[in-house]
């Protein structure tokens, strides 16, 4: 009993750093904004009254929350299938280009990995430029006889928020595709070898076999890549501010709008950031549900 307690002693030493982050940087943040969605909080005069529902009252009540969650949904629904699409394609052309030309496999890998460690907001502000108005997308559109948005795209309410789908497409999809090159690197060749003397093609293997063991890593890709789209916030900050006309703005960037650009309304702000937390769970446990193993 001594061994065991002095180990228990040493382990939670151990964990404590741990432990102590996860509670103050964490938990305590998370308690304390559920108490602040159930009050009007001043941040200027640090002034707290109890409201009770009232703000969540006003966060379905709320135009822009409404036009937030649209954007927001538009934007997943937009690039969820796209981005996880396309990384499955990519890994599996270059698991088999690695077996014939290893060094150009792994330069190609390392070329498209590079956007999702590059600074988002180096990457949104040089895409700003390149969605100007004289920017180098209307100049190729231009040099082909289609004619781009007048002011910019950015500028221009129909294709603000597909540009920037766009962009989040070309810097997720090199981090997912990784991913799917874990996950096949996971499958018994073997399995590829019994299907072949079977006469399966490629195309019945990948069908059969590749995208049924692959599962578990689709899900995880899904789940995540949901969570990452409805937090998008740094690349509307940059690029466009939540316009034009409320057309880029989403949910976690209105969070950032009421809570820090308001000086009272820090308490509405926290009860939407938890309105997005459930929403999220909910997604989370339906995709768990419909993808997962049973």
């Amino acid at each position: 009993m001594r061994r065991s307690t002095r180990e228990y002693a040493q382990t939670l030493t151990m964990l404590m750093p741990w432990i102590i982050t996860l509670c103050v940087f964490w938990l305590y943040p998370l308690g304390y904004a559920l108490v602040l969605s159930f009050s009007k909080y001043a941040t200027l005069t640090n002034q707290l009254s109890w409201v009770g529902f009232e703000n969540y009252q006003r966060v379905f009540e709320s135009e822009v929350f409404w036009t937030a969650f649209r954007n927001t949904a538009i934007f997943t629904v937009g690039t969820v299938p796209v981005t996880t699409s396309l990384a499955i394609f990519l890994a599996v052309i270059l698991q088999r280009r690695a077996q014939a030309m290893p060094r150009f496999a792994a330069l190609l890998r390392a070329a498209y990995f590079m956007p999702s460690v590059t600074s988002l907001v180096v990457i949104a502000l040089i895409f700003t430029n390149l969605y100007a108005r004289e920017g180098y997308v209307n100049m190729l559109l231009g040099t082909m006889g289609v004619a781009g948005p007048e002011r910019g795209w950015l500028l221009t309410q129909s294709t603000a928020l597909p540009a920037i789908m766009a962009m989040d497409v070309w810097i997720s999809v090199g981090y997912y595709m990784v991913l799917v090159l874990a996950g096949l690197e996971s499958i018994p060749r073997d399995i590829y070898e019994s299907a072949t003397l079977s006469g399966a093609s490629r195309r019945q293997q990948f069908w059969r076999i590749t995208l049924p063991m692959l599962r578990p890593t689709i899900l995880f890709i899904v789940v995540i890549n949901t969570i990452k789209s409805f937090q998008m916030f740094v690349e509307v900050y940059v690029m466009t501010k939540g316009g034009p006309l409320g057309a880029t703005t989403t949910l976690v960037y209105e969070v950032y709008v009421q809570a820090f650009e308001q000086s009272d309304q820090m308490g509405y702000a926290s009860a939407l950031a938890y309105v997005v937390f459930v929403i999220l769970l909910i997604m989370s446990i339906i995709q768990t549900r419909w993808l997962g193993e049973k």
